[in-house]
């Protein structure tokens, strides 16, 4: 491994640590979110109100996957195409299945 490859993979690299602390910040954040829809109001809005509450459910079941790669030791790999995600796009999406070049279109 060259010195400049080595560099990039630990410039690349996350630790477990790191990863669960930015999914449990992101299921504390949706979780908070979640109990606000809930403890609302009813104000005419109920469609948009069940919206938001299956998008967050839904981000919350990205969470819980994104654990069991975690633990499974497949965490922030590509499920498209096995490269590494790059760690910027995890500290933004630590749920991310996959790298920018492999969303859909």
């Amino acid at each position: 491994m060259s010195t400049e490859t080595a560099r990039t993979y630990q410039q690349n690299r996350i630790t477990t640590h790191d990863a669960k602390q930015w999914l449990e910040r992101e299921r504390n954040t949706r979780l908070v979110q979640l109990t606000a829809i809930e403890e609302s109001e009813p104000d005419g809005s109920d469609q948009l109100m069940a919206a938001q509450t299956t998008a967050i459910r839904n981000v919350l079941e990205e969470i819980t996957a994104a654990q069991h790669r975690l633990d499974e030791g497949v965490y922030g790999v590509c499920q498209t195409c096995s490269q590494p995600i790059p760690v910027e796009r995890l500290e933004i999406l630590p749920y991310a299945r996959c790298c920018v070049g492999c969303l859909p279109r």
